[in-house]
């Protein structure tokens, strides 16, 4: 059952009318969708439905030919994924991407190198107050999210060294170190076993329970969704064929028809 949710007010992102074409293939048709904060949201869908299109279109990757994307109330639509990101958007991807030469911690840490330490060279040069306070800081985050996500004790490991299901933990906490208002999980629970998938979902039912940020996943595990999620998309051909509560979308005809229909 999925978990008890309460509405939110703050729409963290909304996509109104989105449309993306490759030559005369449609892979997106008006999709509208809109995620408050504090919502836990599934997306799923048959191969080909149209999903990794929207993530990339959510994330910057790749421009709609229509539509507009506002997160936060900003009209992103036009933004770089690195502008995206500044603004508060993280997203981790179906493979994990961790930087193996590097230590768990090590992970975290250069997820925030990118605000800088203040004050440029000079500042390093001469370890300023402002400089070694955004150090404390930073470590102080860090420390946070290993303790959030249960790597503790496996922080001085090398991500190299890690099963996927604990390195797709230090992917998330990476995500997390820069406090996202918009957080896109790809396949998050793919290649991990029933009870590293149940602890992963249960860290992010912790980020989301803090009203702080929206979760939107993309995941082909139709169980998985159901059992977490606040909210299931699904989306057919291209377009929202459903958008409801788990047990909602679970009774749709129109989706048993569609695409849960074959797995039952």
């Amino acid at each position: 059952m999925a978990p008890h949710h309460h509405a939110a007010s703050t729409e963290v992102l909304a996509l109104g009318g989105i449309g993306v074409r490759f030559g005369g293939i449609s892979a997106l048709c008006d999709v509208d969708l809109t995620i408050p904060s504090g919502q836990l949201c599934g997306l799923i869908g048959a191969n080909g439905a149209g999903k990794t299109t929207l993530f990339d279109v959510i994330s910057g990757i790749r421009t709609p030919q229509d539509g507009k994307i506002l997160m936060n109330g900003r009209d992103i639509t036009r933004w770089s994924p690195q502008r995206r990101a500044r603004a508060g958007l993280r997203r981790t991807f179906q493979r994990v991407q961790v930087f193996g030469w590097l230590s768990v911690e090590e992970n975290l840490l250069v997820a925030s190198e990118w605000r800088g330490g203040g004050g440029g060279v000079l500042a390093d040069l001469v370890a300023s107050p402002t400089r070694r306070r955004r150090e404390r800081d930073r470590r102080e985050k860090a420390e946070e999210i290993l303790r959030r996500c249960g790597l503790n004790e496996i922080r001085d490991r090398s991500a190299a060294s890690l099963p996927i299901g604990t390195a797709r933990l230090v992917e998330l906490g990476r995500a997390l170190m820069g406090d996202p208002t918009l957080l896109l999980l790809d396949e998050p629970a793919s290649g991990l076993d029933a009870t590293e998938a149940e602890r992963f979902a249960g860290i992010v039912q912790q980020v989301v329970a803090a009203g702080d940020a929206a979760v939107l996943l993309v995941e082909h595990d139709v169980g998985f969704v159901m059992e977490h999620c606040h909210r299931v998309v699904v989306l057919h051909l291209g377009q929202v064929l459903a958008d409801g509560s788990p047990q909602e979308v679970r009774a749709d005809p129109l989706v048993l028809d569609a695409y849960l229909g074959a797995r039952r």
